[in-house]
């Protein structure tokens, strides 16, 4: 992404740590921590992170083969090249790289011809001297459903987290979006903002982004009122947003089970399917966290909803007819 910059990161207390250690490592691949891992929870810049040092070592050529991908397709490329019964490019593409960045390697969590190729292509990169640069949502020693090997090298390097963004920190955020866009954003407006959203940096930036559209649009001054205004309507709980609840009886219903069964301990193909659906559908649908998830379907652990997308997803990938059910119930 061409915002993924480090001129476009805004530093702070609660990220100084990961953004210097990516520093160090963008100018200095294998060098210095390797690996680094870096773990926070959703919208707080891991993948900013990730992709800044990939255009820092592509701009200043510290590395000339740099690979981004997000663990959902590494997998993805993995079970590809299965199916075409030829590895080569699958190797060719990840072992010769000389930054490997993966983004959420929480997903490569109960997939376990996943892991061990991650676990060889991980090996030859390091003992090569190559940089590998890994995110999650949580630290390696939390990472359920990962063998203790890939564990332990995980552990190898530095592991760094990222905090919430504390009141300045978000302010900044918000100058610094606003700047990029030729507006200038008056400290009191930026505090009335960051003040009001203080879950996550992704949706902070998304509620900036909704005003300066709508001054914009209808040609009117960015005011107080008008923040607070539309503050009110942006923030307030939207009665079409899916639910996990939604979600859950909407999938009952169009695999024809009852929402009990879904949630039950019943392991029938067809309920196990459409429990996976729905896990998979409230993953993408909703912000609740994996662990949030499984509480909902019976009290399953985050492990479960994460094998549950994975599934979901490689019969996305090998069989057409499911592809298309699943866009109708979307």
């Amino acid at each position: 992404h061409p915002d993924y910059t480090f001129d476009n990161f805004v530093v702070g207390p609660s990220n100084r740590l990961a953004h210097a250690s990516c520093i160090a490592v963008s100018q200095s691949p294998g060098d210095t921590y390797n690996p680094l891992f870096i773990y926070g929870s959703s919208g707080l810049g891991k993948t900013h992170l990730l992709q800044a040092i990939g255009h820092h070592c592509v701009h200043h050529t510290s590395a000339r083969n740099v690979v981004y991908v997000s663990s959902e397709k590494f997998v993805s490329d993995f079970i590809q090249s299965i199916k075409n019964k030829d590895t080569t490019d699958f190797v060719r593409t990840y072992r010769t790289a000389d930054v490997l960045l993966v983004d959420d390697v929480q997903f490569f969590t109960q997939s376990e011809s996943t892991q061990k190729e991650f676990f060889h292509t991980f090996n030859t990169l390091h003992q090569n001297g190559k940089q590998i640069v890994l995110s999650s949502d949580c630290p390696p020693n939390r990472l359920k459903g990962l063998e203790e090997r890939l564990i332990s090298r995980f552990q190898w390097g530095l592991v760094t987290g990222i905090d919430k963004p504390d009141l300045e920190t978000r302010m900044a955020i918000l100058k610094k979006k606003a700047e990029n866009e030729g507006i200038y954003l008056e400290d009191a407006i930026a505090q009335l903002i960051a003040a009001h959203v203080d879950t996550n940096i992704r949706e902070l930036e998304g509620i900036l982004t909704h005003l300066l559209a709508h001054a914009s649009l209808k040609n009117v001054p960015f005011t107080r009122e008008l923040v607070l205004n539309l503050l009110d309507q942006t923030t307030r709980p939207s009665k079409n947003h899916p639910t996990i609840d939604n979600i859950q009886r909407v999938t009952a219903r169009h695999f024809s089970i009852s929402e009990d069964l879904l949630i039950s301990k019943t392991r029938k193909q067809e309920v196990a399917m459409a429990r996976q659906v729905a896990m998979y559908l409230c993953r993408k649908m909703t912000p609740s966290s994996l662990s949030t998830i499984g509480l909902h379907f019976g009290g399953r652990d985050h492990s479960t909803v994460v094998h549950a997308c994975q599934s979901v997803e490689s019969k996305l990938l090998t069989e057409p007819s499911f592809a298309e059910r699943l866009h109708r119930l979307t």
